[in-house]
């Protein structure tokens, strides 16, 4: 009876490491130690492994399609309405050009780089998406792991975030500092001296960028030390956040939302107080979508093109995948459309 051929579960098996990594270490790809990869090497040599042919016709062949793994609840696409626009805008380009999404929810940042590298290892996709960058840590001097975990796999990769997050990958960005310097200058015109912000996930590049510039327009315009309350972009805890500014002495009479999910659980919030909005209570929205629009009073907002948004995203990895290189794209900044919800204070 012929022997079994050795296969790659045989290498690793004998190496203790995993079948991904065997795949990098025989086509030498980066991911694994140069140690690792000798001794993979070795392995293979010494069981007689040899490479399938239609194996490696199917390794050089693209697979058409692009990753996009996100570290967010589940649930969280149901109700939010950015990265379903994100998602539409990036699907609308895909499809005229013959490529596929594959989209996983992941527990976190290193459960994504994971999911990363085994896409890439088993020729899932042929370039990613990086979403929610994280900024270079100040104390430690390191920047998103995801960042150079993707760079280093040698995957073609487009970071959907300010190019200084972005390190050697491709950005894709909105200006979010101008945008909030032009709400926070909006309020104050309308005679606002109390605004506060009920914000995103604090170590995310873009909010911290939010919060930067409206410490900066802040204290230009004499306003002081802003009110910033961080959370996880849900309802839940953009209720929360509100019932706690509106409850405090100093209350504001102005609010601004990270995201519109947030702002209409605090126009709920301040309803269910008692608060006329916008005589007593100012508040604006950033992402215009359907929900701004259909409450009662409808919602100043920062309206943006988040599904072209999304196809730039997509148009911009398709040209690195083909091209091996493509050029960082700013997208058009949000732009304030005042509505009902805000107001010269009572």
């Amino acid at each position: 009876m012929p022997k079994n051929r050795p296969t790659i579960a045989d290498i690793a098996l004998r190496a203790g490491v995993s079948k991904v990594a065997v795949s990098y270490a025989l086509n030498d790809r980066p991911g694994v130690s140069p140690s690792t990869r000798a001794a993979i090497k070795a392995i293979a040599e010494e069981i007689g492994w040899q490479p399938n042919s239609a194996a490696r016709a199917l390794t050089r062949a693209r697979a058409d399609t692009v990753g996009l793994a996100l570290s967010r609840p589940a649930r969280m696409l149901g109700v939010e309405p950015f990265f379903m626009e994100l998602i539409s805008g990036i699907e609308s380009e895909l499809s005229t050009r013959g490529y596929a999404l594959l989209l996983q929810m992941v527990s976190g940042p290193a459960h994504e780089l994971e999911v990363y590298r085994r896409w890439w290892g088993e020729g899932r996709v042929d370039g990613v998406f990086l979403a929610d960058l994280r900024e270079t840590d100040a104390v430690h001097g390191e920047p998103d792991p995801r960042v150079t975990g993707v760079a280093g796999l040698g995957l073609p990769a487009v970071a959907i975030g300010h190019p200084s997050a972005a390190g050697p990958l491709t950005p894709v960005w909105s200006d979010d500092a101008g945008a909030l310097r032009d709400t926070v200058s909006y309020l104050h015109a309308l005679g606002h001296r109390r605004v506060a912000r009920v914000a995103g996930l604090a170590e995310l590049t873009h909010t911290r960028m939010r919060d930067r510039a409206q410490r900066e327009i802040c204290a230009g315009l004499g306003l002081g030390e802003p009110v910033v309350v961080h959370t996880d972009y849900s309802g839940d805890e953009g209720a929360h956040a509100t019932r706690r500014l509106v409850s405090a002495p100093d209350r504001p009479t102005a609010i601004i939302y990270d995201n519109d999910i947030m702002a209409v659980a605090g126009l709920s919030v301040a309803q269910e107080m008692g608060l006329d909005v916008p005589a007593d209570l100012s508040l604006v929205a950033w992402d215009d979508s359907q929900l701004s629009q259909v409450v009662r009073p409808p919602l100043t907002a920062l309206r943006r093109d988040i599904p072209a948004y999304g196809a730039l995203a997509a148009r911009t990895l398709l040209t690195l995948v083909a091209e091996g290189a493509a050029e960082g794209r700013e997208d058009t900044s949000a732009r304030l459309v005042p509505r009902g919800s805000t107001a010269p204070p009572r």
